[in-house]
């Protein structure tokens, strides 16, 4: 049965129904994403931090065999919390020559099982943005810090719930040289003003999204326009909310949600990401 505390989180002030990979759909979407990552040397494991004293249960990927110090990137999550599928897409990054960080924006590496608990978590981090701000810097210094990174080259990539974050992040002034958002949500706590946005931002956004309207990308580029923001918007035809994981086509079924893989918009976009970083860094 669908929630109401589940669909009025969805119609709010971010509009997000991220898919996850929860242990059930863990194996299905590990395979998928696992597949595009080469077999090298790449170090990763746990990397904890702290923020407010909160223990942030985070994991960091570094690919070995590459010298020198090299750009850092934030991976934020869906809205179920901290797990594999960032994890993969860090692992991924790391592949391509950056050591990325999969980060915990809830504390104590907490994950939802249902929806409703995924909204009240996702809701009491960007519902109050203070708290937000204070667990993305938490995670930004420590990345920063780490030996094999330059912290002159950072950037940050974010799914539903993550995509909403880093694009918060990004319109807050942080201090970021690429910022990629894959199916957030663009109704964000923080919408940028002149001068704000310091680097390139890349929105993969799905056409056929059921949770993101005309309006809201409308007013969405209105303001990024207006602020003089480098950024691009791409729609991907055909694509609906989640269209990066395969997860979703099981968690579509399992709860009701109008959500689905496209491995066409999933592989464009992340080329697009590519592109990003190549002309940032």
């Amino acid at each position: 049965m669908k929630s109401k505390l589940f669909y009025a989180f969805l119609i709010g002030m971010f509009a997000v129904a991220c898919t996850s990979t929860t242990k059930e759909d863990a194996d299905e979407s590990s395979a998928d994403t696992e597949a595009a990552v080469e077999e090298v040397e790449v170090p990763s494991g746990e990397y904890s931090y702290t923020a407010d004293s909160i223990t942030m249960n985070g994991y960091l990927a570094v690919n070995s065999t590459i010298d020198g110090k090299k750009p850092g990137i934030l991976v934020v999550h869906e809205w179920w919390g901290h797990n594999d599928y960032s994890r993969q897409r860090a692992d991924m990054l790391a592949d391509m020559g950056y050591v990325a960080l999969a980060v915990d924006m809830y504390g104590d590496g907490k994950q939802a099982a249902h929806p409703d608990e995924a909204g009240a978590f996702a809701g009491m981090v960007l519902g109050n943005f203070e708290v937000a701000k204070a667990r993305f810097e938490a995670a930004l210094e420590a990345l920063k810090s780490h030996p094999d990174v330059d912290p002159e080259k950072i950037g940050a990539i974010g799914y539903c719930f993550g995509g909403s974050t880093v694009l918060s992040m990004a319109n807050s002034g942080y201090d970021l040289d690429a910022v990629a958002s894959f199916h957030g949500g663009l109704q964000l706590p923080v919408m940028p003003e002149a001068g704000a946005v310091k680097g390139k931002v890349l929105v993969a956004n799905g056409a056929d999204d059921k949770f993101i309207t005309e309006q809201q990308i409308a007013d969405f580029k209105t303001a990024m326009d207006a602020a003089g923001a480098d950024y691009k918007f791409i729609n991907y035809e055909g694509a609906l909310h989640s269209f990066t994981s395969k997860a979703a086509d099981s968690l579509a079924v399992k709860f009701g949600m109008p959500i689905a893989y496209n491995a066409a918009a999933d592989s464009a976009s992340w080329e697009e990401m590519k592109v990003l970083f190549s002309e940032a860094f």
